[in-house]
């Protein structure tokens, strides 16, 4: 009895361990700034999970990254990668734009 209570005890703080690992993750997507334009324009993920977002601009000159409905607002110098991490969003849309650009660079976030 003693030897399966020990099997039992391994097996769930295993699982306990495997479960964390899956929910310390977050998903990571990729936006690039080309052209003063975000591509892609539209992000799906996924809702109430923690996002981490790689933005790369491609362009020669710096952007600004900024986006009231995420609270978020980042320069990115042109030929650079900034990491964002967005805590777990609601379902909705999130629009975000290049400040330096607007009129071209902008985008959303949609989470389902």
């Amino acid at each position: 009895m003693t030897r399966l209570f020990r099997r039992l005890a391994l097996a769930a703080v295993l699982s306990f361990l495997v479960l964390g690992m899956a929910w310390a993750q977050e998903a990571s997507f990729k936006l690039t700034i080309k052209d003063h334009r975000f591509q892609p324009t539209e992000l799906n993920v996924p809702a109430g999970q923690k996002i981490k977002l790689v933005i790369t601009n491609a362009d020669a000159t710096p952007e600004e990254f900024e986006s009231h409905a995420l609270n978020r607002e980042k320069v990115i110098a042109g030929g650079a990668t900034v990491t964002l991490y967005l805590n777990p969003l609601q379902p909705g849309t999130y629009e975000f734009v290049g400040e330096f650009h607007e009129d071209t660079a902008k985008g959303r976030i949609v989470a389902k």
